[in-house]
């Protein structure tokens, strides 16, 4: 059982938290912290400081207000507790605080708990990746008419987002109020709405000529966000000081999301290259000549002038790869080469391998627990693969789906 002390328990946001928190069996609020109450309501002890509360708990969540931030932050470090952070409207004072205290705590902070929100950052940051300085960009935020910062914390963040897909970044341009001058190229511009009810609306406009993008997120009510900032606290507790992202959060749950076999392929390597780059060239021209599509290429490093490569491809194309090596003997007469055959690809991926460590280790691990010989491998950031005899796939598989709950 997880148990929170909720900072702001008697704002909106507090109450959904607590509303949510209650039909989940895996966490409990303890105690509610809020200035502008102190007393008990049904469900849980609310205190006006951190000082008159004497529960202890698992984990400390913050819907409150920028101003409280250092009181939260000291408070927190006191009990040696860990923070979820949702509070908006920070100062640069109040980030610096927050890093210098994740020294001491694990911080998990994010301007907005909605898992579709942190998932347009992403989708934002790789359209302006691919549309460059060829489209302007305009953010429109759109929040309930009670809401302070203005603009939104969500709206900074995805405009900083899109910041980080350019060499040069863009200045903010707050509203065009006042304004009698051409929009420039190096800006992306920031709008804040404050209207009604509306929980919140957060859009990325990429506009070029004659064609538009947007990508919208809407929010529908506030339950969103307390579930966000519950899984966030479950997150958190398990991790060792540091300062985290709803995105370090969601890449846990994503380190291995797929998994899956190619049989029928083969496994080549040709051992004593010239290290030399015309001799490289060579061997994979004679393949290609002959059509044949090669996978999982990898070298070595040089060793006393030679390199040695490896590569996979399909088994109904070995006797001609063979071929083809051994009439390269010709110009390179130290080469050699070894080929097994009816071997398995698999692969495993997960968005989450670009950012979370130790995955290869829990993947090799897991084999290594099976004697599940490996006779190749290849990774990028989102993917590893590796040769395995035919006779283990179904082994590998449902050990690594075991272990990542796939």
């Amino acid at each position: 059982m997880i148990d929170i002390i909720l900072h702001g328990s008697s704002g909106r946001m507090g109450q959904v938290v607590a509303s949510v928190a209650a039909s989940d069996p895996e966490v409990r609020i303890v105690a509610g912290i809020d200035s502008s109450l102190n007393g008990s309501n049904s469900d849980f002890p609310t205190y006006s400081s951190f000082e008159q509360c004497k529960e202890s708990a698992s984990v400390i969540i913050d819907f409150s207000s920028p101003v409280a931030i250092p009181k939260v932050l000291q408070s927190a470090c006191k009990r040696k507790l860990p923070l979820v952070i949702a509070t908006t409207g920070l100062s640069p004072e109040d980030l610096k605080a927050i890093k210098t205290a994740s020294e001491v705590i694990p911080i998990l902070r994010s301007a907005n708990m909605s898992l579709g929100v942190n998932l347009m950052y992403e989708l934002s940051q790789k359209a302006a990746s691919c549309l460059g300085d060829k489209f302007d960009i305009e953010i429109i935020e759109k929040h309930h008419n009670q809401k302070a910062d203005s603009p939104s914390g969500t709206a900074f963040a995805l405009a900083d987002a899109i910041n980080e897909a350019f060499l040069d970044p863009k200045n903010y341009v707050y509203g065009r109020n006042s304004k009698h001058e051409k929009r420039t190229a190096n800006e992306i511009g920031i709008h804040a709405i404050r209207a009604g009810t509306i929980n919140g609306e957060h859009t990325a406009l990429f506009a070029g000529k004659d064609e538009a993008l947007s990508i919208t997120h809407t929010a529908y009510s506030r339950q969103i966000f307390a579930s966000g900032a519950i899984a966030a606290a479950k997150f958190t507790v398990k991790k060792p000081a540091g300062l985290y992202s709803f995105r370090d959060m969601l890449s846990e749950h994503s380190a291995v999301t797929n998994i899956y076999i190619v049989d029928g392929q083969s496994l080549v390597t040709i051992n004593h290259i010239p290290y030399k780059p015309q001799a490289v060239s060579d061997i994979f021209e004679a393949l290609g000549n002959e059509n044949i599509n090669i996978d999982m290429i990898s070298q070595t490093a040089p060793l006393n002038g030679e390199v040695d490569i490896s590569f996979t491809l399909p088994l109904k194309h070995l006797p001609r790869a063979m071929d083809r090596i051994a009439a390269l003997k010709k110009n390179f007469p130290n080469l050699s080469s070894i080929a097994y055959d009816n071997v398995s690809k698999l692969t495993v991926e997960g968005v989450g391998m670009e950012i979370q460590s130790g995955i290869a280790a829990r993947i090799f691990g897991i084999m290594a627990k099976q004697n599940i010989s490996i006779k190749t491998i290849t990774t990028s950031e989102t993917k590893i693969s590796c040769i395995i005899e035919k006779a283990d796939e179904l082994l590998a598989v449902k050990a690594i789906s075991d272990e990542f709950g796939i």
